[in-house]
C-alpha cells in the first residue's frame, strides 16, 4: 500500500480538487491517474465531498492516496476514517486534529505559517507540514526552516505554486506541493486537466534531468 513518502516520491504533487462535485470524479481521477499523480485531496468546502471522496476513493485503490482537505474537526476526521480516506489535510494546526488522524492510521499534512506552529504539528504526531499560504513562504522560508527543522520533515508549500517557480522551491529543499487552482478549478473539462497536469510533470521531469 503507497504511504506519504512514497507517493511523494513517485509524484511530488498533492492535487488538490477544491470544488469538484461527484459527477467529475471519475474522469478526474482517469486524468491525474494517467499523468502519474499520487495525492488528490478533495476539500471538504466542496460540494458533497464525502460523496465525492467515497467515489474517488473506491476509483484509486492503493497505489493513489486519496484524502480530504480544509477539515477542521476532530468529527470530521472520524466520518472521513470511516469511508476509507487516507490522507487528512489541514489548513491550520490542530494538535486534537492531528492526533486524531494519526489515531485513525492516517497520513496528516497540518497547514502552518511559522517555526511555532511547525513544532507543534510535529510534537503532535504530523507527518509533514504544509507550508500555508506558500504566497507568504516563499523559497528563503523553506530554506530557512530546513536549517532548524528535523532532517526528515516533509516541508509542502501551498498557495502559489506553478510550474514557473517549482525548481526555486526544489532548490531550498521542499519536498514537494500542493497545487489547487493553477491544476483544477469549478468548470474545467478533462481536456483543460490533462493539459495543465501535463505541464506541471514536464516541468517537475526537467527539474530532475538537471538536478
Amino acid at each position: 500500500m503507497t504511504d506519504l513518502r512514497d507517493a511523494l516520491r513517485q509524484m511530488p504533487i498533492v492535487a488538490i480538487l477544491r470544488g469538484i462535485t461527484p459527477g467529475e470524479v471519475s474522469w478526474a481521477f482517469d486524468v491525474l491517474s494517467t499523468a502519474g499523480f499520487r495525492l488528490i485531496e478533495i476539500p471538504l468546502n466542496s460540494p458533497e465531498p464525502m460523496k465525492s471522496i467515497r467515489l474517488l476513493q473506491k476509483h484509486a485503490g492503493e497505489d493513489v492516496l486519496v484524502g480530504a482537505g480544509t477539515v477542521l474537526s476532530v468529527q470530521q476526521v472520524e466520518e472521513l476514517k470511516a469511508i476509507g480516506a487516507r490522507l487528512i489535510v489541514a489548513p491550520n494546526c490542530d494538535p486534537t486534529v492531528i492526533r486524531a488522524a494519526k489515531s485513525g492510521g492516517m497520513a496528516v499534512l497540518p497547514g502552518v505559517a511559522t517555526a511555532t506552529e511547525a513544532f507543534t504539528a510535529l510534537q503532535a504526531g504530523a507527518d509533514g507540514l504544509k507550508m500555508f499560504p506558500g504566497e507568504l513562504l516563499p523559497p528563503a522560508a523553506v530554506k530557512a526552516w530546513r536549517a532548524v527543522m528535523p532532517p526528515q520533515t516533509l516541508l509542502l508549500p501551498v498557495g502559489g505554486v506553478t510550474p514557473d517557480n517549482m525548481a526555486a522551491y526544489f532548490a531550498a529543499s521542499a519536498d514537494g506541493f500542493g497545487i489547487g487552482s493553477a491544476l483544477y478549478k469549478p468548470g474545467i473539462d478533462a481536456i483543460e486537466l490533462k493539459r495543465r497536469a501535463a505541464a506541471f510533470v514536464r516541468r517537475l521531469q526537467e527539474i530532475r534531468d538537471v538536478s
